[in-house]
C-alpha cells in the first residue's frame, strides 16, 4: 500500500476513540465503598476448605416474624405469616408468597423482640430493596434476598415494675 492509497477500515478492527471524548467516570457509589470486616488473620488450611464469600457481613440463621408493609409503594395486606430465613446487619432472606423483580423498593418489617403485651417490643422497620430471587421448595413461594436502605427501630416501653415477674 503506498502512501497516497487510503486505507480501508476493517469491519471487525475496535475503532480508536480519542480521549478527549471520554466522560469522567463517577465515584462508585457507599455501598461499594464499605470497609471490609475483619476476619481471623491465619486459618489453617488443612482444618477448612477455602470458601467463596461475597457477603461483607456475617448473616445469622435466625426465624423472625416479618411483615411485607409496601412493595413499590403499594401498601400490601397479606395475611400469610411470615419469618426470615437467616438476616444481618445490611439484608434480610426470606420466602415470600408472589415474585418480585430484583430492583425493586419494598418496606418491611421485622419483630426483633417480642415482649408480652407488646411491652418492651423492639420491631425494625426498613426500607430495602430487592437484590435476588430464587425459586423455593415450597410451591408458589419465592425467596427474596434484599439489602436494607434505611432502617428505623421501634422501642415498645418496658414493663412496669409490678409486672416484672411475668
Amino acid at each position: 500500500m503506498s502512501v497516497s492509497e487510503p486505507r480501508q477500515a476493517d469491519p471487525l478492527a475496535p475503532e480508536k476513540v480519542s480521549a478527549s471524548g471520554v466522560a469522567t467516570v463517577a465515584e462508585p457509589p457507599s455501598w461499594l465503598r464499605r470497609a471490609q470486616p475483619k476476619g481471623i488473620a491465619r486459618v489453617p488450611t488443612h482444618a477448612v476448605r477455602h470458601v467463596a464469600e461475597r457477603r461483607c457481613y456475617t448473616r445469622a440463621k435466625l426465624s423472625l416474624p416479618l411483615r411485607v408493609k409496601r412493595i413499590a409503594g403499594h401498601r400490601e395486606d397479606a395475611t400469610e405469616a411470615l419469618r426470615t430465613a437467616n438476616i444481618s446487619s445490611s439484608g434480610v432472606f426470606f420466602l415470600y408468597p408472589e415474585r418480585i423483580e430484583p430492583g425493586t423498593p419494598i418496606e418491611i418489617e421485622v419483630c426483633l423482640v417480642d415482649r408480652p403485651f407488646g411491652r418492651g417490643s423492639v420491631r425494625m422497620t426498613t426500607e430495602a430493596h430487592v437484590v435476588r430471587v430464587e425459586e423455593s421448595e415450597k410451591p408458589g413461594w419465592h425467596g427474596l434476598a434484599v439489602t436494607f436502605d434505611d432502617v428505623r427501630f421501634q422501642r415498645d416501653e418496658p414493663l412496669p415494675a409490678r409486672f416484672g415477674s411475668l
